[in-house]
């Protein structure tokens, strides 16, 4: 009996060291959070805290990025709230200057802000496409162009791209928020062929269903607030298990992971029986 419990025991060290892995991985880094007033990026904001990161937070809203900051387990002076607009990329190289100056190092850049959409094409105006693409891929753009040079000259850094799994595949009601995903992953894919021998790396994020505001943020066919929360949305993973598996992954250094429930299936269906994911993916809302 003594010998299964200190069996048991054993196991269970072995388990502990292997979650704290990742918290070792970014002790002292400086990680660069968007989006990271309110779901994913929040919980990213705690996660990394916890993991003995420093923090630059940034969104639109510098009031939410300051009452994140207030809930961290963290010292103060640990942190940096940095308010940006993806749509203004011509203040990135600033903001980009500013957290070096600050923190010395940028080592892991997380792409996480963004916005998503209800509406259907025949009533989606051309700007509300136009917006999308601009936030959700032009934006982690532009503030990879703005990062890069400093990773280059540190050789060595991290981005992390929050995609969703309709950036593997399509789905109603989400054509420019599935078109503006599907680029990320093209451009990412590039970019990571181009500067592994510098130590960079990129980990591509494909999250399915997960508790936020996102559906409730989207826009509709006229620009507006969807305003409303999806029932699978609220039926979803939490965002702090969905940040402590995109720790784990970045840690591993992983390309690409997917995050969900059963949803993640429809990965598998589009590669292997195309035809019935076609049928099933036109009943989905």
């Amino acid at each position: 009996m003594l010998g299964r419990f200190r069996f048991v025991y054993l196991y269970l060290q072995i388990y502990l060291r292997q979650i704290k892995k990742p918290l070792q991985k970014f002790k002292d880094k400086t990680v660069w959070i968007t989006g990271a007033s309110s779901g994913i990026g929040e919980a990213l904001a705690h996660a990394f805290a916890q993991a003995g990161a420093r923090l630059v937070l940034s969104a639109r809203r510098p009031e939410e990025l300051e009452r994140v900051k207030n809930e961290l387990a963290i010292a103060a002076e640990r942190v940096m709230v940095l308010p940006l607009d993806l749509e203004q990329p011509e203040n990135f190289a600033a903001l980009a200057a500013a957290v070096q100056a600050r923190f010395t190092s940028i080592d892991v850049v997380v792409h996480n802000g963004g916005i998503s959409q209800r509406s259907l094409v025949q009533d989606t105006l051309l700007a509300v496409d136009q917006k999308l693409m601009a936030i959700n891929y032009f934006g982690a753009v532009a503030l990879t162009k703005a990062v890069l040079p400093i990773m280059l000259q540190q050789q060595q850094g991290h981005f992390v791209v929050i995609s969703s799994l309709v950036g593997k595949f399509g789905t109603p009601k989400r054509s420019a928020y599935a078109a503006s995903k599907h680029a990320l992953h093209g451009f990412f894919d590039s970019l990571r062929a181009e500067v592994w021998e510098q130590n960079i790396k990129v980990t591509i994020i494909c999250p399915g269903y997960i508790r936020t505001q996102i559906s409730i943020n989207a826009l509709n066919a006229t620009g507006g607030k969807h305003n409303r929360l999806d029932k699978n949305q609220e039926k979803g993973m939490a965002p702090e298990q969905c940040a402590q598996r995109i720790l784990t992954a970045v840690a591993a250094g992983k390309q690409e992971v997917i995050i969900g429930g059963k949803e993640k299936l429809g990965v598998y269906l589009k590669r292997f029986v195309p035809g019935l994911f076609t049928r099933i993916v036109r009943k989905m809302v």
